[in-house]
C-alpha cells in the first residue's frame, strides 16, 4: 500500500499537472519510487490510430523522466474540454468509482508514493446523472487523502485558497500546504503569500515562477505529506 498525496487547485488551468510533474520529477531524483495517477482527464488529443491520448499524464512522466507506462496513469480519458461529467456525458462513457479505484490500486502497487492528480478545482463533478452525483472531494474523503493545494500568485488568489481550506476543513480533510505559481514576487504576491498563510491555516511549500524546471522544496518535506 502506497502513501499518497492528492494534489488540487483553486480552478482549472491554474497549473496542477506542471506541478505536480516538478513535484515527481524532485522526488525522482531523490531515489524516491513515486508514481502519478489522475482521476480523470478531458480536453484530451487523438493519435495517429484515433486513440485518446492522456495529455496530463504525458506531461507529468515525461517532465519527470519517469518509466511508469502512460496507460496506467487514468481510466478515464476524455476528448471534449468539459468538466469531467459533462465529457463523460457527451462521450457516453460515465465516469465509475469502482474502475477509478481498481486502476488506483493498480499503480499503488508498484510504487512506495503516489501523487494523485484532480482535475478542476476540490468540488468539480466527476459524475451527475439522475440527480446523482460524485463530486471530487468526495473521492478525496472517501480515501481519506491529504491534499496540496496549487494556486496563482496573483490578485484573486486569497478568495479561492481560502474557499478551497473551508471545503477540505469542513469535511476535516488535511490541507498539507500550498504551492504559489506563477511567482514573482513584489508587494501584491508577498502579501497574498501570507493571507494565503494565515487564512488556510497552511504553509506556503513552494513559490513557483513561470517556467521553473525545478520546485523550491526539498523532497524530506515533500514526502512527509503522503500518508497511507
Amino acid at each position: 500500500m502506497s502513501r499518497k498525496l492528492f494534489v488540487t487547485g483553486t480552478g482549472t488551468d491554474i497549473g496542477k499537472t506542471y506541478i505536480a510533474g516538478l513535484i515527481l520529477k524532485r522526488l525522482l531524483e531523490s531515489g524516491a519510487s513515486c508514481g502519478y495517477y489522475k482521476l480523470a482527464m478531458s480536453g484530451n488529443d487523438r493519435d495517429a490510430k484515433g486513440a485518446l491520448i492522456p495529455g496530463d499524464a504525458l506531461k507529468v512522466l515525461t517532465m519527470a523522466r519517469s518509466s511508469q507506462n502512460l496507460d496506467s496513469a487514468c481510466r478515464f480519458v476524455y476528448e471534449n474540454a468539459y468538466s469531467p461529467h459533462l465529457a463523460a456525458r457527451v462521450e457516453g462513457r460515465l465516469f465509475d468509482l469502482n474502475a477509478a479505484l481498481e486502476g488506483l490500486s493498480a499503480v499503488e502497487k508498484e510504487f512506495d508514493y503516489l501523487i494523485i492528480e484532480g482535475a478542476g478545482g476540490i468540488i468539480c463533478p466527476l459524475y451527475s446523472e439522475g440527480g446523482r452525483r460524485l463530486l471530487q472531494v468526495d473521492v478525496v474523503q472517501e480515501l481519506k487523502l491529504p491534499s496540496l493545494l496549487v494556486a496563482d500568485s496573483g490578485l484573486g488568489t486569497i478568495n479561492g485558497v481560502t474557499l478551497t481550506a473551508e471545503a477540505l476543513r469542513a469535511r476535516r480533510l488535511a490541507l498539507k500546504g500550498i504551492v504559489l505559481n506563477r511567482w514573482q514576487g513584489g508587494l501584491l504576491q508577498e502579501d497574498n503569500a501570507a493571507e494565503c498563510e494565515a487564512l488556510a491555516e497552511a504553509p506556503i511549500v513552494a513559490r513557483v515562477p513561470e517556467g521553473a524546471d525545478q520546485i523550491d522544496a526539498d523532497p524530506e518535506t515533500l514526502l512527509s505529506f503522503f500518508e497511507e
